[in-house]
């Protein structure tokens, strides 16, 4: 069977497999839409979280950031990872005893009136929307790869898939949708790394196998890094930078040129990162890579715990006991891919090393032309010696999971497998993603401020022309390329780390908290965040600190948390059915001296 066949079968499959879930799990009942029916049990609720949370970002971007920094990559495994911990301990059971639909409905409810729930909608949106991009965008990429289709045109494809399980069924189809493409992307992760392993190591357990291949790959580090052909080439690089910033002095650039600037840096610069300094670091460097890992970690950690897709999730479970057990299945099963990306990383960067650096140029393998198509693989003979060095060499992170079956030279049909796993990863995120925009704007909106007496068909079907209308705009803006898929995740994670944590956790743990400080939190810390964020991404601005504009919820975080205190001790308290709200959130139930199992 042809290659083109293979991708057709494996896209064919798993799109028949959603929309057949989607089809059996179509509802018309409003609980069934939102929240799945509030009947998930905790493990199944686990796996769809589980996939919900491994979205393209993780699949196909967590082994190639890890490849491409180093140590500093490990900053998402350890924010993504520990998040959970916060979601368990703050958050999860307090927001399942509340009940309700949606975040914005929390904040609605706890700071009455719908100042807060509005502000809560409009960062919902922007979260979720940012992500969501990240996501279509992972689609795209699968798409117009493995089934040899422009990459536009890939992403309307993907689009129409995911609009075939939301709209019909919500959280319910979703909810059993994701169950189905956890097992695929669990599956399509670990089958070509465990065969990558056994070809390189001869044992098929990769976690246990990846320090012995890291070491090898070291000692190939040294050799590349020291080789004469790569520190010209490393040399030119540096001279083509310097010519262009000449050129640039005194003249605004524009973000092509900062962009192409700081990708020649990028390949002057050694191969990556080491836990020993590089001749002519200084300390001060090191120094700010330390506060950027730090604040990374820190950004993503709270952002998962403030993220309305994921805190939805635990809206869905029978009671407040299974919203805590599914946090420890989501956990369990995430860490299956987590603590795998490493352990890919370094094998795929062994084949690299071994097989590709130092060959022909003439002969290099057709999975680099092939990649190079869609925008992912770069080769510059910038020496012109017709033999590739590391510095020649540029790989988008994205390409790093998606290609391994090809750069192992495994079977296609892995490469089929993997699309599929990828896809699924990005498809399932990208539901939970657009019914949360699309629930924000019908339910929060619509129906509890502009329509309260609508009837449920009419606020279903403007749930989903809604939801229509935002997967189009979010394909459109994907179509543009925005940025590599993690640097938008990590932007949706500064976000709703600064404009949600401060006023769910102390709006769950703080009486004292108002309205008027919620909001004031909300919009600080979101302002905060974005004036960062846009300013040193977009518009050049000085690094506050060094840090990076992926982490920008480092600085909104923080603001948005001391206004919320600041603001609520110099207004008056809020009502007393606010703090009765606080005392039924926190604690269980009593009913003839026995713990209601609700709670």
């Amino acid at each position: 069977m042809s290659n083109a066949w293979i991708g057709y079968i494996f896209m064919a499959a798993t799109f028949g497999l959603y929309a057949g879930i989607g089809v059996m799990s179509r509802t018309a009942d409003i609980s069934e839409y939102y929240v799945a029916g509030r009947r998930v049990p905790a493990v199944f609720n686990g796996m769809a979280t589980g996939a919900d949370w491994l979205s393209a970002a993780s699949f196909i971007g967590m082994a190639g950031t890890l490849y491409l920094s180093g140590y500093d990559g490990m900053a998402f495994v350890l924010g993504w990872t520990g998040g959970f911990v916060l979601v368990a301990l703050l958050l999860a059971p307090y927001l399942r005893k509340f009940g309700q639909f949606t975040i914005p409905d929390f904040l609605g409810a706890r700071y009455g009136g719908n100042v807060a729930r509005t502000v809560g909608v409009f960062a919902a949106i922007l979260a979720s929307f940012t992500y969501v991009v990240a996501q279509i965008y992972g689609v795209g990429l699968i798409s117009s790869r493995f089934l040899g289709i422009d990459f536009t045109t890939g992403i309307f494809v993907g689009v129409a898939g995911i609009l075939v399980c939301s709209m019909l069924g919500g959280m319910k189809a979703i909810t059993w949708t994701q169950v189905a493409q956890y097992v695929i992307l669990i599956i399509a992760y670990l089958v070509p790394v465990v065969m990558l392993s056994q070809r390189i190591t001869d044992v098929p357990v990769p976690h246990l196998m990846s320090g012995q291949v890291l070491q090898k790959v070291t000692e190939r580090e040294k050799e590349i890094f020291n080789d004469p052909k790569q520190l010209e080439a490393r040399a030119l690089f540096q001279k083509k930078a310097d010519d262009l910033a000449a050129g640039l002095k005194g003249q605004p650039a524009s973000a092509e040129t900062e962009r192409q600037l700081a990708e020649l840096r990028a390949k002057a610069k050694a191969p990556t990162p080491h836990a020993e300094p590089f001749p002519g670091e200084d300390e001060k460097t090191r120094d700010t890579a330390r506060l950027n890992f730090m604040a990374l970690a820190a950004c993503l950690m709270i952002g998962t715990a403030a993220l309305p897709h994921i805190l939805m999730r635990y809206y869905t479970t029978p009671s407040v006991k299974e919203a805590r057990q599914s946090v420890f299945w989501s956990i369990f099963f995430i860490s299956l891919l987590y603590f795998t990306a490493p352990a890919l990383a370094v094998l795929v960067k062994f084949e690299i090393y071994t097989k590709l650096i130092g060959s022909s140029i003439a002969d290099l393998p057709a999975w680099i032309s092939a990649w190079a198509k869609v925008g992912l693989v770069q080769i510059d003979d910038i020496n012109h010696d017709g033999i590739l060095q590391l510095a020649e060499l540029t790989l988008n992170p994205d390409v790093i999971v998606l290609a391994t079956p090809e750069i192992a030279g495994l079977p296609y049909v892995v490469s089929g497998l993997v699309a599929a796993g990828g896809l699924a990863a990005a498809l399932s995120t990208a539901d939970a993603l657009l019914l949360t925009i699309a629930n924000a704007l019908s339910h929060d909106v619509y129906y509890k401020m502009l329509d309260p007496a609508a009837s449920t068909p009419r606020r279903m079907i403007i749930s989903k022309i809604l939801l229509l209308l935002v997967a189009l705009v979010a394909a459109w803006f994907a179509s543009l390329k925005p940025d590599n898929i993690l640097s938008m995740v990590a932007w949706a994670f500064s976000i709703a780390a600064s404009a949600f944590f401060p006023a769910l956790v102390l709006g769950i743990f703080w009486k004292r908290a108002n309205q008027w400080g919620a909001v004031s939190g909300m919009a600080v810390g979101l302002g905060v965040c974005l004036f960062y964020l846009i300013g040193v991404k977009f518009h050049g601005m000085t690094p506050w600190f060094g840090i990076k504009d992926i982490a920008a919820g480092t600085f909104g975080m923080p603001a948005g948390m001391l206004t919320v205190i600041v603001v609520s001790l110099l207004t008056p308290a809020p009502a007393q059915a606010a703090r009765d709200m606080v005392e039924h959130c926190r604690y269980p139930n009593l009913r003839n001296g026995a713990l209601d199992e609700a709670a």
